[in-house]
């Protein structure tokens, strides 16, 4: 049976102090899973974009996201809270500047040209602006909690997020269901933005916690490069993180884009399995929020990887045939989301135990930063060898290196699943 939704006092008092925060991780959802996810890649492949500008975009969410690491040095001066505040805050602007941008473009799309810049530079500010809040996040919760009681609430932000993500992907079926692309995708952003709003409201609830030493930018560099350099359990981890990030990141995007521009699937359908990878996500992170902590977060990361190599599998086969079948996708799509929520929650329980209080913030940043630039990096470079013209003119996608693509994501799965099986961990009893 899967959990509440929120935390009351009655059904989980541990998280209960904490419920504006994940209030705001529901709410988030409506956002990023429009500006940054699937409908942002059909808005621009609608503008008749090439699948590298595809990459460009959405390489963006995980190459800015590396910006967590210098933005560390400004938590000492405004607090996690403030910091937060002030990204996720300004960063609404983006998510009203693509509503003209549809409004402003032919009703059959396709023109190219400055608009689909236009969308690439908010995306790029959007991520920009997200980053700079999200330096804050993570350690902002672990300062919050014990390392013993983090487990449950990522698991738990996880659930929310992917609930309010599911919701945000059914109203934009509807909206593709129902009208013309250029007015769903002008209801979807505005949905978006209201989710913005909202989840701004939340965060200002939340309490704050001490904020750390302060440090300069030659002492960041410094530890830094000292994280790195000296043998360790964390070296080692961000090493498996980075090359974890590039197998999982392209997948979803090119995955969207390839169904869109071969086998032609609708932009209705297309989120209708959107909607099977946040369910999934939901299902994953419904079973992490009371075993996570307890059985340890490896069984899970190891399960993600193996999902992943699953999902190669298939569209190996589905290539080899040359036909998709629905259902065999929604499948493929409950997988992706459950690694998914299997991936975030178990990366942070893993980390709050194997980073020392005094630099956590920075460790978890470095991470993070790790992993983004590994992730941007490879949806960058598989965004321009997945690019091809048809005969048509129009830009489509390159299928054998698709199917490249997905041999390389089957390669790296078998290893990490081998290598994050005999990660030393501390469970808790």
């Amino acid at each position: 049976m899967l959990p509440r939704l929120f935390p009351t006092k009655e059904s989980d008092p541990i998280l209960h102090p904490y419920r504006c925060g994940l209030v705001f991780g529901f709410f988030n959802a409506f956002t990023w899973q429009v500006v940054i996810s699937t409908p942002m890649v059909l808005f621009l492949q609608w503008l008749g974009a090439s699948s590298f500008q595809v990459g460009l975009a959405y390489s963006f969410v995980f190459l800015l996201m590396a910006l967590q690491v210098v933005s560390t040095v400004l938590l000492p001066r405004f607090g996690f809270r403030h910091l937060m505040l002030a990204g996720w805050g300004t960063r609404a602007l983006f998510v009203a500047l693509p509503i003209l941008i549809a409004w402003l473009a032919p009703v059959q799309g396709g023109s190219g040209g400055w608009r689909v810049y236009a969308l690439v530079l908010c995306v790029f500010f959007f991520c920009l602006l997200r980053a700079i809040g999200q330096a804050a996040f993570a350690p902002w919760i672990m300062a919050l909690l014990t390392p013993e009681k983090c487990g449950r609430y990522f698991a738990a932000d996880q659930y929310v997020s992917a609930t309010g993500g599911v919701l945000t992907l059914v109203g934009c079926t509807l909206l593709f269901w129902t009208l013309p692309v250029r007015e769903a995708l002008m209801a979807a952003y505005g949905f978006a933005l209201i989710g913005s709003v909202a989840a701004v409201w939340y965060l200002r609830e939340m309490p704050d916690a001490a904020r750390p030493p302060a440090v300069s930018m030659a002492g960041l560099l410094r530890g830094m490069a000292r994280h790195l350099s000296e043998p360790s359990l964390y070296r080692g981890y961000v090493g498996l993180s980075v090359i974890f990030a590039a197998m999982m990141t392209p997948v979803p995007p090119f995955s969207a884009y390839y169904l869109k521009a071969v086998p032609h699937l609708s932009e209705g359908r297309i989120m209708m399995l959107e909607i099977c990878r946040y369910g999934g996500a939901i299902i994953m992170a419904g079973i992490m929020q009371t075993r996570l902590d307890r059985h340890g977060a490896r069984r899970y990361l190891v399960a993600a990887a193996l999902a992943h190599g699953a999902v190669a599998m298939y569209w190996g086969w589905a290539l080899v045939r040359g036909e998709v079948q629905v259902v065999a996708l929604c499948v493929v799509y409950l997988l992706l989301g459950g690694a998914m929520a299997a991936c975030v929650a178990g990366n942070l329980n893993f980390l709050a135990k194997i980073t020392a209080p005094a630099d956590r913030t920075l460790m978890v940043t470095l991470h993070a930063g790790a992993i983004a630039l590994g992730g941007g990096l490879s949806a960058l470079v598989w965004g321009y060898i997945l690019k091809r013209v048809g005969a048509d003119g129009a830009p489509t996608i390159n299928v054998t290196a698709f199917g490249a693509l997905m041999a390389v994501v089957f390669a790296a799965a078998v290893f990490l699943a081998w290598r994050m099986a005999r990660l030393p961990e501390t469970k808790t009893k």
